[in-house]
């Protein structure tokens, strides 16, 4: 709790979009408070694959005021107010990781997770993948750790140890091994 309201105090107040359940705009709502709340609101989940197919994963940075030292995809955050989501995750992937690939949109879904805390994420989650193989230079405020790892080894890992991995994560993988072979 005490690292939460350190990260609090030295955060610029964001805002995340609001959203229904078919991804229309509603307006904005800080970030906290929407986490506090459970307020659906747009998000998205970067999958960067190298070309061997391996899955560049990253370890949450463990000071993050939810799901710190967890491990999830590439990069997960939300768009800005006026931005589209593309360009969200290309602005996001360079600050979190220090890279550039190209990105497609692959999917979506909508989730509800309690992430502890009394925190809660309820989002309109967009997933893109990309290939590149391009070595990450994370920044050490968002990314504790990074390793690439075959995919069907994190399914069955993600299987054999599901606390350590987030909840938005589990969620887009198990979407991922239906839609195999398709990226």
């Amino acid at each position: 709790m005490l690292n939460r309201l350190k990260q609090l105090d030295s955060m610029q107040v964001e805002y995340v979009i609001l959203v229904t359940k078919d991804d229309k705009p509603l307006g904005t709502m800080e970030k906290m408070e929407a986490h506090e709340k459970g307020v659906l609101h747009r998000a998205f989940s970067i999958f960067i694959f190298n070309s061997k197919k391996q899955l560049l994963m990253q370890q949450r940075a463990l000071d993050k005021y939810h799901s710190p030292g967890l491990w999830t995809n590439t990069v997960c955050s939300h768009p800005r107010s006026g931005e589209d989501v593309l360009a969200a995750a290309n602005r996001r992937l360079g600050e979190e990781m220090g890279m550039k690939c190209k990105m497609t949109e692959f999917f979506s879904f909508l989730y509800k997770a309690d992430v502890g805390d009394g925190l809660k994420e309820h989002e309109f989650d967009h997933v893109l993948i990309g290939t590149t193989d391009e070595q990450p230079v994370p920044n050490p405020q968002e990314v504790a750790d990074y390793k690439y790892v075959d995919f069907d080894w994190v399914v069955k890992d993600v299987e054999k140890t599901p606390d350590n991995y987030t909840e938005w994560f589990k969620i887009a993988l198990k979407e991922l091994v239906k839609k195999k072979g398709q990226f």
